[in-house]
């Protein structure tokens, strides 16, 4: 019998225990602007570890991290990302990319498992000899665990086909990864199945 119910639809709803407040408390901090803040740059070294990358930067917010994410990929104004209607960088996040990067969202229907059929997206990339009168398509933005479909999780498999598209069309793949450990922790039981 389930006695306890874990609530993965959305990291803001994943409260920190008193052990994780305490640590929080006691952590040593300084100015992570000039570089010094220690405990910024253990949590950084930790995650780029962890994730297989060179680097990795500390942002206060998923939608921060969305947004610097975007606009990297994204560096020129009237750039185009592809993402699902229902993803949270489209509904939620106040339309920063457009707001703050000029950055155009082509939205494809998510379906209820949070995927977004693999010939939509290739029929939204747009071909680069209409540069002069569209956006130009850069980014595919997925996002795992997806958020508005309950938490659900979007299989390696999945993520490798739409990484592939991108790759094809000399796009980039971003991944909103606010639940990207919710993700971890089920993808070898329950993705993909």
């Amino acid at each position: 019998m389930v006695t306890k119910v874990v609530d993965l639809r959305s990291d803001t709803v994943t409260k920190p225990s008193e052990a994780m407040r305490a640590a929080m408390a006691a952590a040593e901090v300084d100015d992570d602007v000039l570089g010094a803040d220690p405990t910024a740059q253990r949590f950084e070294a930790e995650m780029a570890r962890i994730m297989g990358k060179e680097a990795a930067l500390f942002v206060p917010s998923g939608t921060m991290g969305n947004l610097v994410s975007v606009l990297a990929h994204c560096d020129t104004r009237g750039s185009e990302v592809i993402l699902g209607d229902n993803s949270h960088i489209h509904i939620y996040e106040n339309g920063g990319i457009s707001t703050l990067g000029g950055v155009h969202p082509r939205t494809v229907p998510n379906n209820p498992d949070g995927t977004m059929d693999i010939h939509k997206i290739v029929a939204a990339i747009r071909h680069p000899d209409g540069a002069m009168y569209y956006p130009t398509t850069r980014l595919i933005c997925l996002e795992n665990t997806h958020g508005n479909t309950g938490g659900k999780c979007l299989s390696v498999e999945y993520t490798d086909k739409v990484g592939e598209v991108g790759k094809s069309h000399g796009l980039k793949l971003h991944i909103d990864g606010a639940r990207i450990f919710n993700a971890s922790v089920v993808s070898s039981t329950a993705c993909g199945q």
